[in-house]
């Protein structure tokens, strides 16, 4: 059917008319002609986005690692499914194919299910990038455990928040991970973790660098003999449509993370439709998405996405500087890829470097690039496009979040034209609209106002792990009856849509979201600070950088300013991780507040930025002599 493979700029614009039209018969057919359900649904869609509730293909019945795995077995199973690329140039990569995914997937289902592992119970999975974690996270959906990854960068802290949130049970890690030429003992950090978290009964650890660790006994258990005992064969657990199939974690601009919930069928038939059409993907085409699968990014377009259409996709555990900057082309040439994911951070620090570095590799296999995590700047785009593409490979800018499940603004390779910094047009059945602050939605071209989506699309998160109402309160109290991104947008004169960034207290640094509310409360643990506020700041390589303009207590007055700052970014990292450090840290007599007591972010983002010249209105201030005494100690 045309309406899966979209070829041209017209039949785009033919099938989104159709998708918005009739949202409920579009999905329907795609459901219906593109996957394997045990029982099909009774009815496609209802929804209210007051309560707010969304379900999609209600009463059906399907396992989602049936349609990834189980069904290519006739036509694909010799071809690779997962092709691991390890951080060491020295260690050869792996080509996994559907037939061992399977077995590996179906021991891994049988290892939980040996530690009592059962339907709708929460795992917890901290590991590297390494094949066990996609085994891990496909057991998981097979046996109807609702899985939550947590980035194998985040603290103690955090790991430990994220487990009691979601009342883990079992949580599976790794003795260390590879970086580089540096290694991390992961294990220690879990082990330190599991000090506040009651409820776990078992860890299962898999080795991956051989480093020293503590297994404590009747809880640890190693994971390769257990896999080598268990046994390839698992039945899948038949789930509904509307069961949860994990939970992601994301930063909020306030208080504890947001524990997000996808549910099988909507997010399956969404993730699947999306990453066959915005990366044009044809059957011999070898995929790589550099992101990791601790991230929504890595879940829908390296794991769900790309196995629901029977694709070579590549999972990489290693970073882009190592052993040189190089390195993303080098596996490009040596794996002939096809469609290359990465995120703008990536682009900016490869950017920077000597050009030999990308012209010695043979790119030429390449037939569309793409960005995620932040909107592009127009010289990463122009490099981007030049270098690497040789403006042969169209770029897919993709505008999407955690809380979407898969991509929503992008164009389609071959038939969009792009235009740099541009997310573009909207993805089939996606219904954006720009909303002023009165709740009135902004018609027309050449406009620009706050980002909202009218209709649900099949794989927007169902709620929050046990909080709706927050959900509710985040995301569609804002706008009557609208799914509130938290993005400003603006839309250009032919419709094209460019995300101007977040409107909120989130920060986007290195394509990670990071919430200020959590990283102030670390900085102000710290005995010597009295109050702290984290604005973000223009960064070359990162696109943000992290600005901490702290209050310190009397008696930190007097001690040494720089040590000040080690301690308040070792505090940070142990509490939230090293992705969240602050790049520049000011000591300041007081924050510019309003009288109601709410800290004016804009004008010390300003400050931050070095654009003082439009301060705007300070008289409302509650202390606006504070200002000027901050711009003297920044020295703007």
């Amino acid at each position: 059917m045309s309406n899966y493979h979209i070829k041209n700029l017209e039949e785009y614009f033919q099938i989104y008319r159709k998708s918005v039209r009739n949202p409920e018969l579009f999905w329907e057919e795609i459901a219906e002609e593109h996957f394997v359900w045990r029982k099909r649904w009774n009815n496609i869609l209802s929804w209210d986005f007051e309560k707010p509730e969304v379900k999609w293909f209600e009463g059906a019945q399907l396992n989602i690692t049936e349609n990834c795995i189980d069904r290519h077995l006739t036509k694909y199973s010799d071809k690779t499914a997962i092709l691991f690329e390890p951080n060491s140039v020295d260690e050869p990569a792996q080509h996994i194919t559907y037939k061992q995914l399977y077995a590996q997937v179906n021991k891994m289902s049988n290892v939980l299910k040996l530690q009592g592992v059962k339907k709708g119970d929460r795992v917890c999975i901290y590991l590297p990038m390494i094949p066990e974690l996609a085994y891990a996270v496909l057991a998981c959906a097979r046996i109807g455990a609702i899985h939550s990854v947590v980035f194998a960068g985040f603290s103690s802290t955090a790991l430990a928040t994220r487990i009691n949130d979601c009342d883990a049970s079992v949580v599976i890690t790794a003795d260390g991970s590879y970086r580089g030429a540096k290694s991390i003992d992961l294990k220690s950090i879990v082990d330190e973790a599991l000090n506040d978290c009651p409820g776990v009964k078992s860890v299962l650890v898999a080795e991956r660098t051989g480093g020293k660790m503590n297994l404590v006994s009747d809880r640890d258990h190693l994971l390769a003999p257990l896999m080598k005992g268990a046994s390839e064969e698992c039945a899948i657990e038949v789930m509904d449509a509307e069961d949860p199939l994990f939970i992601l974690y994301t930063s909020g601009s306030t208080g504890k993370p947001k524990g997000m919930v996808h549910s099988c069928a909507g997010y399956m038939v969404y993730t699947a439709y999306t990453f066959k059409n915005i990366f044009q993907y044809r059957e011999d085409d070898v995929y790589w998405c550099t992101a990791d699968i601790g991230w929504i990014t890595g879940h829908s377009y390296i794991l769900y996405g790309p196995l629901a259409n029977g694709a070579t996709t590549v999972m990489f555990e290693g970073v882009p500087s190592y052993p040189d900057y190089g390195r993303f082309w080098e596996v490009v040439e040596k794996h002939k890829i096809t469609q290359f994911y990465t995120a703008p951070t990536a682009i900016r620090a490869l950017a920077k470097e000597p050009l030999e570095l990308v012209e010695k590799y043979d790119l030429s296999s390449l037939k569309v690039l793409g960005s995620v995590g932040e909107p592009i700047n127009e010289e990463a785009w122009h490099w981007y496009n030049n270098n690497v593409g040789k403006k042969e490979s169209p770029i897919v800018d993709t505008w999407w979040q955690t809380e979407t499940g898969g991509i929503m603004i992008s164009p389609i390779p071959y038939s969009t034209p792009t235009k740099p910094t541009f997310a573009t047009l909207p993805f089939i059945g996606v219904q954006p609209a720009l909303m002023d602050e009165n709740g009135k939605e902004i018609k027309g071209n050449q406009v620009e106002g706050r980002l909202c989506i009218k209709f649900p699309w099949p794989s927007i998160a169902r709620t929050i792990w046990g909080n709706h109402e927050r959900y509710r309160e985040t995301y569609f109290s804002a706008y009557k009856n609208m799914y509130f991104t938290g993005d400003g947008a603006s839309r250009d004169a032919v419709g094209y849509y460019r995300i101007t960034g977040r409107v909120d207290d989130v920060i986007i640094v290195s394509g990670h979201n990071l919430g200020t509310a959590p990283i102030e409360d670390a900085i102000n643990e710290h005995q010597g600070v009295a109050e702290s506020a984290i604005v973000g700041f223009p960064h070359d390589i990162k696109g943000n950088a992290l600005f901490g303009y702290v209050i310190l207590k009397e008696e930190a007055n007097s001690r040494d300013q720089d040590e000040l700052r080690i301690e308040i970014n070792r505090l940070i990292s142990e509490k939230i991780g090293p992705i969240a450090k602050l790049d520049k840290i000011v000591f300041v007599p007081g924050l510019p507040k309003t009288r109601s007591g709410k800290i004016m972010r804009r004008i010390l983002r300003k400050i931050a930025s070095n654009d003082v010249s439009n301060l705007g209105d300070v008289s409302t201030l509650l202390n606006p002599d504070v200002v000027e005494q901050i711009r003297k100690i920044v020295g703007v």
